[in-house]
């Protein structure tokens, strides 16, 4: 049997999501766009909770689509709202179409998101040595930086907490514990 992180525990979602996801370094735009919205959904949630909605985000998101996300008009913003699929947070829903437009304003000035984000840290993952979940921080001086630069680039739902487990879905930090059969592989 595998050794896993804590956290993981024994839900099938969670096992997938951590055994083929969780701390992979992803350097593709469209991948670090889903992860940036899923993310900033999450906030105040459990993230199971957002795994379990992850496909009704993705058909109800125009499969994260930041192109398209970023021309959503009123009545987009209004069926996103009756979809019971998705957490219907009001304030989310707007901050996802505006982080969309802010992304490609990065895109933009940095040749794409992968270039911007992964600059903060030299474009390599940082590996981290925890022992046991309980180590594993919530925030970060280095992702209290980022998530400072994004509002100041006017994204919202950005916090540090929220960019601390971005950095970490994202694979910008391998926090995989070190009895856990991932920690190795980054």
């Amino acid at each position: 049997m595998k050794k896993r992180c804590l956290w993981v525990g024994n839900n099938p979602l969670y096992i997938k999501y951590h055994d083929t996801e969780w701390g992979v370094p992803v350097y593709d735009d469209a991948v670090l766009f889903e992860f940036l919205l899923l993310e900033s959904f999450q906030a105040g949630l459990n993230w199971i909770t957002i795994l379990k909605k992850r496909e009704n985000f993705r058909s109800a998101f125009d499969n994260f689509d930041y192109t398209k996300i970023a021309n959503y008009d009123e009545y987009k913003y209004d069926e996103l709202l009756q979809n019971v699929g998705i957490v219907r947070h009001k304030l989310k829903i707007k901050s996802a179409i505006l982080n969309a437009k802010l992304f490609m304003e990065v895109q933009k000035e940095f040749g794409s998101f992968s270039a911007y984000i992964w600059s903060f840290v030299a474009g390599k993952p940082i590996k981290n040595n925890f022992k046991n979940s309980a180590e594993v921080p919530a925030s970060t001086a280095l992702s209290d930086t980022i998530s400072k630069d994004l509002k100041k680039r006017g994204f919202k739902f950005v916090g540090a907490t929220i960019i601390y487990a971005y950095m970490q879905a994202i694979g910008m930090v391998n926090d995989h514990t070190t009895s856990c059969f991932k920690y190795s592989e980054f």
